[in-house]
């Protein structure tokens, strides 16, 4: 397999170019393992294990690789069939989220992708709420996101929750697909081009396995049924793989994700809603609350029909979330700071009773 057929292209080339004469060989992450990485290049594909000198290196697990980053590699001594990752190169795009846990810390889920399929489902799974998480942080990714409204077989009116999504993501593809009946999956054809990446993102159970065993032409990837009482399912995919489609196209299935907070919250909300806030910066007055103030513009485009209420208020929601929600570092200082405040009075009670036995 060839470079160019794994996604290399001139920005990764530039950016190899100073490892060139380290006797480091290009090679892409294309299974993530504990501990351990696939990586794939013109060698082929072979077990990788980061150096030591990576490890003590790297400040927080974002600089580690993840499914779809680049990194130089060499052959580990004694064993031709091991790879020693010594560096990753400068990601092209990356999908991330917060990572759970109360330290605040990003967590890649793919990187250098081309094109997110954030997929829903008919079945029950679809949350508009959480649609718009997803497409916050596709729109941080720099990826182009792509909306897939999946088991449409399931589904007597589809019609609906499609005009839903175009309101609450104007501009942005929505596509009503079938992985069972394969209704819609032509029109994902210009995004399938060789060399290029298209990582699938959702909840499990959406059926994200089968879309991709649709789309490649091939049974690569094992699925397993839903439950019918709340269309929830086990974690068919449990790990994060990139496959290259016999059409030349690369795909990444990740495992369903319960929970999306988006990295850098605030400029991912703010980019999924660039047009309302747009709207925002034409209020007649600059502290407007969009409420009752004459010459809204966010009013405005309500009343005419323009902006639906319930777009305007998962904004609103979002932005106070995200935005006005303290970090988990803040909310431990704060907790320290409360302890030091109750220790203080105590102390000062103590002091009081003393004085008042005394006297």
């Amino acid at each position: 397999m060839t470079l160019a057929q794994l996604g290399w292209n001139e920005h990764f080339s530039s950016a190899f170019a100073p490892h060139a004469g380290s006797g480091c060989l290009p090679a892409r992450i294309t299974l993530e393992l504990k501990g351990y990485f696939e990586v794939t290049g013109e060698f082929g594909a072979k077990l990788g294990q980061c150096t030591g000198k990576y490890i003590n290196a790297a400040v927080n697990p974002a600089e580690f690789p993840a499914i779809g980053d680049w990194v130089t590699v060499s052959p580990q001594v004694g064993d031709e069939n091991r790879m020693n990752i010594h560096a990753l190169l400068p990601r092209r795009t990356k999908f991330s989220r917060k990572a759970a846990g109360e330290q605040d810390l990003e967590q890649i889920v793919a990187a250098n992708i081309d094109t997110v399929f954030l997929v829903s489902a008919f079945d029950g799974n679809y949350h508009l709420h959480r649609v718009e998480r997803y497409l916050a942080a596709a729109f941080a990714s720099g990826a182009q996101p792509v909306i897939l409204l999946n088991k449409a077989d399931l589904a007597d009116d589809t019609e609906t929750l499609q005009h839903e999504l175009a309101g609450a993501a104007p501009d942005l593809p929505v596509f009503v697909v079938s992985a069972q009946t394969r209704r819609g999956l032509k029109a994902l054809a210009p995004y399938l081009q060789p060399g290029k990446t298209v990582a699938l993102l959702g909840s499990s159970g959406v059926g994200k396995s089968t879309l991709i065993n649709r789309l490649v032409g091939e049974n690569l990837q094992f699925t397993q049924e839903v439950r019918e009482h709340d269309s929830k399912g086990r974690h068919t995919t449990t790990q994060r793989e990139l496959l290259v489609a016999p059409g030349g196209f690369i795909i990444i299935d990740t495992p369903g994700m319960r929970e999306i907070n988006p990295w850098v919250a605030e400029a991912s909300v703010r980019a999924a809603f660039a047009d309302i806030l747009t709207l925002t910066t034409q209020c007649k007055f600059r502290d407007c609350s969009h409420t009752v103030e004459p010459g809204c513009a966010v009013l405005a485009a309500i009343t005419a029909g323009k902006l639906g209420k319930a777009r305007w208020h998962s904004c609103q929601r979002m932005l106070l979330t995200t935005v006005k929600a303290p970090t988990y570092g803040d909310r431990r200082a704060e907790m320290e700071k409360k302890k030091g405040v109750k220790k203080a009075n105590k102390f000062l009670r103590q002091r009081v009773h003393e004085k008042s036995g005394d006297e």
